[in-house]
């Protein structure tokens, strides 16, 4: 079931369409989910110091000055990366999509009131670079991450993000060993669950996983987000997944959407828990994440929303009932019944390279330049100027209109 482009990014456009208020730093005013979801709040109790949580991506570059001190470790598992796991890799801004998601997980920020600061800005990241389509070398990507997720247990991690699909429902038989040996570790695996406006309509691999948490996205005013969020029963929360911020290598910031970076937020809120509840273990703790969830519309859980909203101060200080098993499923089990089904099932040929399509490669979320709607750009004169255009001058019309008929009818009564 390994192919060479069996997983793809989940990424999504994303758009700015109002300027953030003018203040000291618009990057600090553009992160309304640290209030909006708790994470303030929840930092009067931890703000993740002593946690370390992996990043599984294209590459985070420790070297910005929002993500200064907070990569401890890497590595590469590509074959085409650096060997400490900074080395951004993939095609243009593709590149730059695990610095993005370290960003929104643990920056810094450059200052008391400037640049990122993440979800868990006092935790530690690992990072372990990936590479995906054009930009894979020799290592084939489902054994990619088969080997990040284990050299992150390895390597101290008690959190792992995964903001990328296979854009399946399945997955290899090297995920199972891999991802059960996060599981016996104690360790908390939160993953994307993928774009629907790039495609990806239904949850893929590894947010499929029996045990893995699995994060939706919404748009600022917590709604589901059509563009930027799948759908499918395995969905464990929801959490902001557009007009995101992010830190870039090289310097300067984005925003961009997509569930991509609504993982991040969750796996930064699953670090203060583990930071504030050190004896908690992994189902504790994703039973904290998804049972002091705010309410959202519809069943408890839906395939939308999942349980729901994330409140990461309500995760960290709410009194949550100890559990026994994980509430997002067994893996193991999962395994025993499923995998032996293959086993028993009559034997497939051997896949070859026109077996099927390989999944589409995703369009990169890029930057937005802040004077958008200054310059002649087809999308913004068919998007705003144009229909803007339409208004004005209607309402333009209907005022002349209005102003002859009284002047009319002023002349008229002048006259009796």
């Amino acid at each position: 079931m390994a192919t060479a482009l069996g997983t793809t990014l989940a990424l999504a456009l994303g758009a700015l369409f109002t300027a953030a208020p003018a203040r000291a730093d618009q990057v600090r005013d553009l992160e309304y989910w640290l209030n909006d979801y708790g994470f303030t709040q929840a930092w009067q109790t931890t703000r993740g110091a002593g946690v370390k949580v992996a990043v599984i991506d294209t590459g985070v570059d420790g070297s910005v000055p929002d993500l200064a001190g907070a990569v401890v470790g890497g590595t590469d598992v590509s074959s085409v990366g650096s060997p400490n796991g900074q080395k951004p890799l993939g095609d243009g801004e593709d590149a730059d999509h695990g610095t993005w998601v370290a960003s929104l997980l643990a920056g810094r920020g450059t200052s008391a009131g400037n640049g990122v600061l993440g979800a868990a800005p006092e935790a530690s990241v690992l990072t372990a670079s990936i590479a995906l389509g054009h930009a894979a070398g020799a290592v084939p990507s489902d054994d990619q991450i088969a080997q990040a997720v284990r050299w992150a247990v390895d390597n101290g991690a008690s959190v792992i993000n995964m903001s990328l699909t296979r854009n399946t429902l399945d997955w290899p038989t090297s995920w199972d060993d891999a991802f059960q040996y996060a599981f016996a570790h104690d360790v908390v695996v939160v993953a994307a669950a993928g774009n629907r406006g790039s495609g990806t309509s239904e949850v893929g691999a590894p947010a499929t996983i029996p045990g893995v948490l699995t994060v939706a996205g919404v748009d600022r005013q917590g709604k589901a987000s059509f563009d930027a969020s799948a759908q499918g029963i395995t969905i464990g929360v929801s959490a902001p997944s557009e007009q995101l911020v992010g830190a870039s290598p090289g310097g300067g910031y984005v925003q961009w959407a997509g569930t991509s970076g609504a993982a991040p937020l969750v796996a930064g809120a699953v670090a203060l828990v583990r930071a504030a509840h050190p004896e908690l273990k992994a189902p504790d703790v994703i039973e904290r994440i998804i049972k002091t969830a705010r309410p959202a519309p519809g069943a408890v859980p839906s395939p939308v929303y999942g349980y729901g909203l994330l409140d990461a101060k309500a995760a960290v200080t709410a009194g949550v009932p100890h559990v026994t098993a994980n509430p997002m499923g067994d893996l193991a089990e999962w395994i025993r019944v499923h995998r032996r089904a293959d086993a028993t099932a009559t034997p497939l040929p051997a896949p070859t390279a026109e077996a099927g399509p390989a999944p589409k490669k995703l369009a990169p979320e890029r930057a937005v330049p802040w004077n958008l709607f200054l310059w002649p750009q087809w999308g913004v004169l068919t998007v705003f100027w144009l229909p803007f255009s339409l208004i004005a001058g209607f309402l333009a019309l209907a005022a002349l209109g209005g102003v002859g008929a009284w002047l009319h009818f002023r002349r008229m009564g002048s006259r009796e």
